[in-house]
């Protein structure tokens, strides 16, 4: 994973001090692209830990069409939670009613509880990423899964220029808990090999993009095998590309640690469809990081 630790120095090194929504603060640059070819590895980084179970019910999330938390926070996964819990006190707000507690707002979603509020469900984020990649709306009515269209392109026409899929659905972001920081990608085929290329707006650079990377290379993994084919590169291409001025240290630490080989995955080679996929499919097998280091996440 070198190409990422040379990105952390890259943003340390020759990036600009700005400021953003959080009140943070970040140094951050724009345009970065970085390439990992899958045949040498899974990408997960080694140089800290990475919450791996996270990452599987998050992808397997957003492919199920999923955009209320109860999945997740069934299966303890909690990175929504506080995206979740601020678009519920938003919607509160909105209507004249009282918020219950954090913790009673996160019992009642685990269940996808009814609210007072009409039409909204305790977890509900509004048409995030499962929304857009299973289920976008179009203007006359019909209801288009990206998601299956996009498999069906690549096996029917693999030198298709048009394999792609969009999260940033500009008509529902007002809408959204969070609005797509991964916004596209695209896949693409060539000597039996699929690779897929990321377009990500914003990228919280030492928390974030080490689940984005591992994240699209898992589905890249899953979509290969499902139209038998092999694996290529995973393109990770950046816009606002940050580290928040609260974790340098952080930064540092990871810096001085000595990446370790890379692990492999394993598919269960059964799943021929995406409906087929479960998290007992998926394992990931050699994964020798150095501890995890905890840095601050900024809302």
């Amino acid at each position: 994973m070198k190409q990422y630790l040379d990105l952390l120095r890259t943003i340390r090194d020759e990036g600009a001090v700005k400021g953003d929504r959080t009140g943070t603060g970040t140094k951050s640059i724009f345009g970065y692209q970085m390439r990992f070819n899958l045949a040498d590895g899974f990408p997960l980084l080694t140089t800290k830990k990475v919450f791996t179970k996270g990452i599987i019910h998050e992808l397997l999330w957003f492919l199920r069409g999923e955009t209320n938390i109860s999945y997740l926070v069934g299966n303890e996964v909690h990175i929504w939670d506080n995206d979740a819990y601020r678009f519920y006190c938003e919607r509160c707000k909105a209507t004249g009613v009282d918020p219950v507690e954090r913790e009673e707002f996160l019992a009642r979603a685990r269940n996808a509880e009814q609210s007072p509020i009409e039409g909204y469900r305790y977890g509900d984020l509004g048409s995030v990423y499962g929304a857009q990649w299973r289920s976008w709306g179009a203007p006359d009515g019909r209801i288009i899964d990206q998601i299956e269209e996009v498999i069906r392109t690549i096996k029917s026409n693999p030198n298709s220029r048009r394999m792609i899929v969009s999260a940033w659905n500009v008509a529902d972001v007002e809408g959204m808990a969070l609005p797509p920081c991964h916004v596209l990608f695209q896949f693409y085929v060539a000597d039996g090999k699929l690779s897929c290329q990321l377009y990500q707006r914003s990228a919280d650079t030492f928390l974030g993009v080490p689940f984005n990377i591992a994240s699209y290379a898992l589905l890249t993994h899953i979509i290969a095998q499902i139209c038998d084919l092999g694996v290529g590169e995973f393109i990770h291409t950046l816009g606002d590309t940050h580290l928040y001025l609260n974790h340098f240290e952080q930064v540092e630490e990871q810096l001085s640690r000595e990446p370790r080989p890379l692990p492999q995955l394993r598919l269960n080679p059964a799943v021929r469809s995406i409906a087929d996929l479960r998290f007992e499919d998926i394992e990931i097998v050699g994964y020798n990081p150095h501890p995890t280091i905890k840095a601050p996440m900024s809302f």
